[in-house]
């Protein structure tokens, strides 16, 4: 779970950059709402190498794209977030066969835990009362986008994961 091999060191970086690229530019972001497929290559990273080095991408990723696309000040909390996701796909995924179900667990736990409650919360803690209006929007997105990471964290590992295997052999 903490040894990293030279072949996983690019693939890291791969996943890091994915991560910027499919959270920033490459979604639907406003200053406290953004919906995309950001989580996907720490998923991925989760479910390949262990909650570490998925944490490893996300924190990572995080700092990164926010250096890159701020979209508000920086706030060490959204990084803390990443961290989890990364730890709760990872703890969740890591070894295990993926399927739609089993990904549906950690999908439900950030999507709710992560997204919904403890992001809300540093909104709150950046913005104060002005947050409460966004709760129901926040609510309807944490739907959304539960429905999308257990439906395409088992697709894309399907794919990627054999991509993995080959490159290991």
């Amino acid at each position: 779970m903490f040894k990293l091999s030279a072949n996983a060191i690019p693939v890291i970086a791969l996943f890091i950059a994915l991560n910027v690229l499919l959270t920033h530019p490459l979604s639907l972001n406003t200053e406290t709402l953004r919906i995309g497929i950001g989580y996907l290559p720490i998923a991925i990273a989760a479910i390949a190498y262990g909650p570490v080095w998925a944490s490893v991408t996300a924190v990572i990723g995080d700092i990164i794209g926010a250096l890159l696309f701020p979209s508000g000040p920086f706030f060490p909390g959204f990084t803390a977030s990443a961290l989890l996701t990364g730890l709760i796909f990872g703890l969740l995924l890591y070894g295990k066969s993926i399927t739609w179900k089993r990904a549906l667990v950690p999908a439900i736990l950030v999507g709710l835990a992560v997204n919904l409650a403890l992001d809300t919360y540093w909104l709150y803690f950046m913005y104060g009362d002005s947050v409460i209006g966004m709760i129901p929007m926040r609510i309807v997105k944490a739907g959304i986008m539960i429905a999308i990471m257990a439906t395409l964290t088992p697709l894309v590992w399907g794919r990627v994961g054999k991509l993995l295997a080959r490159a290991r052999r």
